[in-house]
């Protein structure tokens, strides 16, 4: 039976209407003064980041911490007594820990900042648990599992939000902004992609969990492993927004192409002695991927994944409509290289910089929040998007990013996988909304 007849059958049932107030998050019971408890899981270094930013939140308490890397995890609880007064109850013993922290019945969420391999299970277990979820990104392994997220959502009726960052960037909300007012006319075409230098940290690791730096990460797994566009949702999360990916628009199919296989092999010879045991690992990632991804309203999108060669950082996003077009080619920090022309109203051909037009039409949300967020990491971007995750425990309301944007936007990567593998076949893109997408509103930086 397919995945759709599934969910349709389990729909109609009626059975995925509620969740059982016995599993329902803390706060919807009545138990507490409104404030928020969140538990973490997983205090490497992004862990650790989130960690200090949640903190910051109005009205928020960390009560409960889980990382199977005993150093990381002492010092997420030194943090929280030094920073909240009290030592938040700490998980770790083994691998399956975070299900103990899940048990508690004091939580109202959990934020996970895991490996990506296990963001998507960990996400899946919290909703099982009545707990509103939090994920980082990543890729998906599997279809399968994007569709076991979805499907988990629709039993339990637990939310979950993706915490995709980037399409909280300033540029990008104003951008977002800016098409919602017509600016850019019909949208036509779309550029996007992550360009980073990741060549030691894939190779060596990055030091901040079990093993030490110098014996590899699950980055480095995946790239040893896997082939195609591993890293989606940087690239995609904000265009998606554009293009009302599953509210009025979605995907239908998309394209991979991946080149040869040479530059962490050539970083390794340059920079390890011919002893070192990472010296000739047989990477099985291509250097570049390329995506093209077809859209059901006519749009297409084309994605660069590019972290194993020398450059600098990019986010290679491009706008482009039937009144004009924007274009960035650096990282947030890189407001010289974002320009922008409007067809009639910029000077014949040329572009403009896009600094003014990003004061004139930035996005309400900035607007109220540039403060608090600009003190935050990457750029106040996870200041506004853990500030949203609790907003919608305490109103007890759907995430601007939810499981359905999640699964479509991380199962990216494992079509990608299997038209590369296929020699660039194109391959259909599942409907993970079952027919919803048509009559879905978009929610993001509505609220």
């Amino acid at each position: 039976m397919s995945k759709t007849i599934e969910r349709r059958t389990f729909i109609k049932s009626g059975v995925a209407a509620s969740i059982a107030l016995s599993t329902a998050p803390a706060i919807l019971q009545g138990k507490d003064d409104r404030k928020v408890k969140l538990g973490i899981i997983g205090i490497g270094g992004r862990g650790t980041g989130m960690l200090k930013t949640t903190m910051r939140l109005p009205n928020v308490s960390v009560t409960a911490v889980c990382d199977t890397f005993p150093r990381n995890l002492k010092a997420a609880q030194d943090l929280v007594e030094k920073t909240q007064g009290e030592r938040p109850d700490g998980y770790g013993d083994h691998e399956l820990s975070y299900l103990d922290l899940l048990e508690r019945d004091d939580l109202d969420g959990v934020v996970i900042c895991t490996p990506w391999e296990l963001h998507i299970p960990m996400t899946i277990a919290a909703m099982k648990a009545g707990k509103y979820a939090a994920t980082e990104v990543g890729p998906a392994s599997s279809v399968d599992e994007c569709w076991e997220l979805v499907n988990t959502y629709e039993e339990t009726r637990v939310p979950c939000m993706l915490l995709e960052n980037y399409c909280y960037f300033r540029y990008n909300m104003a951008v977002l902004n800016m098409i919602r007012q017509g600016l850019f006319g019909e949208l036509i075409h779309c550029t996007c992609g992550y360009g980073h230098d990741l060549r030691e940290r894939i190779v060596l690791g990055k030091g901040t969990g079990p093993t030490a730096k110098g014996e590899g990460d699950y980055r480095s797994t995946h790239n040893e492993h896997r082939n195609g566009e591993l890293y989606p949702t940087h690239g995609f999360g904000p265009i998606a927004q554009c293009l009302n990916i599953q509210r009025g628009n979605r995907i239908q199919h998309l394209t991979s192409t991946a080149s040869k296989s040479r530059g962490l092999s050539q970083w390794s010879k340059d920079n390890l002695d011919s002893s070192h045991k990472r010296r000739n690992i047989r990477w099985n990632q291509g250097d570049i991927v390329t995506t093209t991804l077809k859209c059901f309203n006519g749009e297409t999108v084309v994605m660069t994944f590019d972290t194993r060669l020398p450059r600098p950082m990019s986010f290679m996003y491009q706008v482009q409509g039937t009144a004009g077009m924007w274009m960035q080619d650096g990282d947030s920090s890189s407001k010289e290289k974002s320009v922008i022309y409007l067809d009639g109203k910029s000077p014949k051909h040329q572009w403009e910089p896009f600094g003014p037009f990003q004061e004139k039409y930035e996005h309400p949300l900035w607007k109220s929040y540039l403060h608090e967020a600009e003190t935050a990491g990457h750029g106040g971007t996870d200041f506004l998007e853990l500030r949203e995750f609790v907003a919608c425990i305490r109103n007890q309301s759907l995430p601007p990013i939810d499981a359905y944007d999640a699964a479509a936007w991380m199962a990216i990567a494992p079509l990608s996988e299997a038209s590369i593998s296929t020699g660039s076949a194109p391959i259909a893109f599942p409907d993970f909304t079952d027919g919803a997408w048509m009559t879905n509103k978009p929610i993001f930086g509505l609220t």
